[in-house]
């Protein structure tokens, strides 16, 4: 589990601050045939601004500005490169799984008025937390065939070449107020570093 969390520790899709850009695109990221909304990221935000005003934020570390958006965005690009390996591998998550796993994370965290506060605090969206949870379980899913195959890594680096790989097939292309997409290590450069990453 903690080599999944490894993986799934960039996906949390809290986002805290609207963004704002004079892009004329309506897109926030294309992968492949997939276009990703700026809807859809502003989505997320209005849902993680109006959560966060009704619990307890005192203690909880929350990050902001351009990490709070690369956070987003990735969640997004990553979550659906995920779904790509799934779709190549014919691999399936079915909504009994997703609603049992969600059922576990109910029961970790004590109840289920305890996970308003626990998806503020992981800054995760209510309305993305059941894709969140698919993520996880592909991501687990991921982990047992590579491991069937002889992968012996406890980090998480088998999942991260699978993102890499795919990545590099489908071309991920960012809308460039978020950065850019480095496809050597599945990740996003936010705007103002992009000079660091070859194009």
């Amino acid at each position: 589990m903690n080599k999944v969390k490894k993986i799934v520790a960039v996906l949390g899709a809290g986002l805290l601050l609207a963004l704002t850009g004079c892009s004329s695109s309506n897109s926030a990221a294309t992968i492949g045939k997939t276009v990703i909304p700026n809807a859809t990221v502003q989505g997320t935000i209005n849902d993680v601004l109006k959560e966060r005003k009704k619990v307890d934020t005192n203690g909880m570390n929350l990050v902001t500005g351009i990490e709070l958006n690369t956070n987003a965005i990735r969640f997004h690009v990553v979550s659906v490169l995920f779904d790509d390996i799934a779709a190549k591998i014919k691999m399936k998550v079915t909504d009994a799984e997703i609603a049992e796993r969600r059922k576990s994370i109910i029961a970790q965290i004590g109840s289920e008025k305890d996970l308003n506060p626990a998806l503020v605090n992981a800054q995760i969206a209510q309305k993305d937390f059941p894709r969140y949870i698919r993520t996880i379980l592909l991501a687990e899913k991921l982990g047992e065939v590579l491991k069937a195959q002889g992968d012996t890594s406890t980090d998480g680096s088998g999942i991260q070449k699978l993102l890499v790989a795919i990545g590099k097939e489908e071309k991920v292309k960012l809308n460039p107020r978020y950065g850019v997409w480095d496809y050597d290590n599945a990740n996003i450069v936010p705007a103002a570093d992009n000079a660091a990453v070859k194009k």
